[in-house]
């Protein structure tokens, strides 16, 4: 061919075979999805967008990221350590397994029975009586040797003296340990039933449990706080009538004891000044005087101590049984 004659078109390459359609992956999108996400060519209409598949992993309930894991406070262990003190798993620390606390909680308080203190405290109020009897006669008998002796001091001899002092030192000291003895009890048993009256009825105290002890070691406290305390016992261990509506029982028993006992603890520290103070045969005579009229105070306010925890112990014991409401 000449170099003149016009080239034509050039000769297209012999056609290759189709490659057969390779089947979508996983990892490709459908074709359909590729035509709908593509941009319409001029003039066709435009194809509605399909929903993509649903996605092979599990959808996050937050479309922001994930919070922090919870991280333990800087002053609490960290999560599944016990407490410090606290039992360690599989070593229970009290009676029940598994328990979560070093030991049970306390319980709660229960009326307990005063019958038991009452009657010691009887014995005892009982057996003081006595020795303040004895006490009196003994202050009897110095009083009419100091007498004697003033009006003549030749008439009596040294061994009657002797004996005088004697005696006067034994019922001193009898009088000293039957009031130790008595006054444990008596306090023991004035908590006791200060603890029921609580449960009984709590509107009707003005000071915690803790005063009927305490109030007895006050000075010249011990003259009316445990009076006040005594009354509210009394009126929280009174039952109510049937319909309910309060009861008043005599608080004679209450009001006499106190009066005759704060009358005896006047006594007796005025006895105790004077007998101190004693240096002549007169000043001891006078002493004994009042020391026998303490002594026989002394005595009345124990029986009348008597009547007062009998009665207290019957009313708080009525109403355990009974319960807050009188039967008639």
């Amino acid at each position: 061919m000449s170099s003149n004659e016009p080239q034509g078109p050039p000769t297209p390459p012999p056609a290759q075979a189709a490659a057969p359609a390779e089947a979508p992956t996983a990892s490709q999108p459908p074709a359909e999805t590729v035509v709908a996400a593509a941009a319409p060519a001029p003039g066709q209409r435009p194809t509605p967008p399909q929903p993509y598949p649903a996605p092979a992993y599990p959808a996050q309930p937050y479309p922001g990221p994930q919070p922090y894991p919870a991280q333990p406070y800087p002053a609490q262990p960290s999560a599944g350590q016990p407490y410090a003190g606290q039992p360690q798993p599989g070593h229970p620390a009290g009676p029940y397994p598994g328990m979560p606390y070093a030991a049970p909680w306390p319980p709660a308080d229960v009326l307990r029975s005063p019958r038991g203190l009452a009657v010691a405290v009887t014995a005892l109020l009982g057996v003081a009586a006595a020795v303040n009897l004895f006490s009196a006669a003994i202050s009897g008998y110095a009083f009419s040797l100091m007498k004697s002796l003033t009006a003549d001091p030749a008439g009596v001899d040294g061994d009657a003296l002797d004996r005088s002092d004697t005696l006067t030192a034994i019922a001193g000291s009898l009088q000293l340990l039957i009031l130790l003895a008595t006054a444990v009890v008596f306090i023991i048993w004035f908590h006791r039933v200060r603890v029921n009256g609580e449960i009984m009825r709590p509107d009707a105290f003005s000071q915690t449990r803790g005063w009927a002890i305490g109030g007895w070691f006050i000075p010249l406290g011990n003259l009316f706080l445990p009076y006040r305390t005594a009354k509210e016992i009394w009126t929280a261990s009174t039952q109510f009538a049937p319909d309910g509506s309060f009861r008043e029982v005599s608080a004679a028993p209450v009001n006499a004891w106190w009066a005759v006992w704060v009358l005896s603890a006047l006594s007796d520290r005025v006895f105790s000044t004077m007998y101190g103070r004693a240096q002549t045969p007169g000043a001891l005579r006078d002493a004994s005087a009042v020391g026998m009229v303490t002594d026989l105070i002394t005595v009345v306010a124990a029986v009348l101590a008597i009547v007062f925890v009998r009665k207290l112990t019957a009313m708080q014991t009525t109403k355990a049984e009974q319960g807050p409401y009188a039967a008639v």
